[in-house]
């Protein structure tokens, strides 16, 4: 069972709405950071990793030198959930550039 409920396309777009720099592509919500240099970029990734981990929500990520790829999905749920949107949320506040 899953332990959040998948968003519908309306909820979906209104969510989106509300949190710059991302967008929603086939049920994924993703972004691009980029930063001055790759040690800026992997603090980013080693800050989100511990937020992450509390919220037990993982991204799907990749990492080239001072850039950063984040995409976020809720598996079990498959599709977009709050838990997504919740994450994007504390993940742009960590980016400070």
């Amino acid at each position: 069972m899953s332990r959040a409920q998948r968003l519908n396309a309306e909820e979906v777009a209104k969510r989106l709405n509300g949190l710059p720099g991302w967008r929603v592509n086939n049920d994924t919500l993703s972004r691009e950071f980029t930063f001055p240099d790759f040690v800026h970029a992997f603090a980013f990734m080693s800050s989100v990793a511990l937020v992450a981990e509390a919220m037990d929500h993982h991204p799907d990520w990749s990492n080239v030198y001072s850039s950063v790829r984040i995409s976020l999905t809720t598996h079990d749920a498959g599709g977009l959930t709050e838990l997504d949107f919740r994450l994007a949320e504390k993940i742009n506040a960590l980016y400070t550039r």
